[in-house]
């Protein structure tokens, strides 16, 4: 008798880490459902990457839900704030308040709805921005939320949060992808990308991401500006 995979909902964001995620969790042997966010962010060339990963990876199907962070304002990537060059001192300008706590909580709806009790997000703690919703912690926190704030949870069904890149470097995480056939290439991390895709190669994400190819010794894919 055949067994059905389980189901995972993925959050896809367009970016190399969030591609990735979705190809382990493919990998794990789980039918995924890719989930983009819209939230007003200034680089919305992102979501047709989502789109274009999630379908190449294998996702059964991808959703975009958006909710207006724009409309609260409070970061480089949610108002009219310059996005500032790679490095300085604390949480960048370019973290955007509550935006994993409220991306993790639309997949949770959908998982309910999916009957899926597993979600995957493509957070790092190693090589990142010093955002505090990319920790452990708040990995932890949301799991434990997740499992008293859920119908499912309450009916005894145990609910899972996955973060399978936290404790990896960028370059381990472009050995990886390049390991699962991610065409790193079709993806977009740049936090002020043109309406091409087109890397700015200054910002904090985008020094990241060269980073990472550049101690893999892999050749960097990405289009930039010129």
């Amino acid at each position: 008798m055949m067994h059905a995979s389980p189901r995972a909902v993925v959050l896809v964001s367009g970016g190399m880490d969030s591609a990735v995620t979705l190809a382990l969790a493919r990998e794990r042997g789980f039918d995924c459902y890719a989930l983009s966010v819209a939230y007003g962010q200034r680089h919305s060339a992102e979501l047709s990457a989502a789109a274009h990963n999630a379908h190449a990876l294998g996702a059964i199907a991808h959703k975009t839900v958006a909710v207006d962070l724009r409309s609260i304002g409070g970061s480089a990537l949610t108002a009219e704030i310059d996005v500032p060059e790679a490095g300085g001192v604390g949480i960048p300008i370019t973290y955007v308040p509550a935006r994993n706590t409220i991306m993790l909580s639309i997949a949770l709806g959908w998982a309910e709805v999916l009957g899926a009790a597993d979600l995957f997000c493509g957070v790092n703690a190693v090589d990142y921005s010093g955002y505090p919703d990319c920790r452990p912690a708040f990995i932890a926190a949301f799991e434990r939320l997740a499992r008293v704030a859920t119908k499912a949870a309450v009916e005894g069904h145990e609910l899972r949060v996955h973060a399978p890149l936290m404790a990896m470097g960028k370059a381990d995480i472009v050995r990886e992808g390049l390991r699962l056939g991610v065409d790193f290439a079709a993806t977009v991390s740049c936090y002020q990308a043109d309406a091409e895709g087109r890397a700015c190669a200054h910002c904090d994400a985008c020094r990241l991401r060269a980073d990472g190819f550049r101690v893999a010794g892999v050749a960097d894919p990405t289009r930039y500006v010129v």
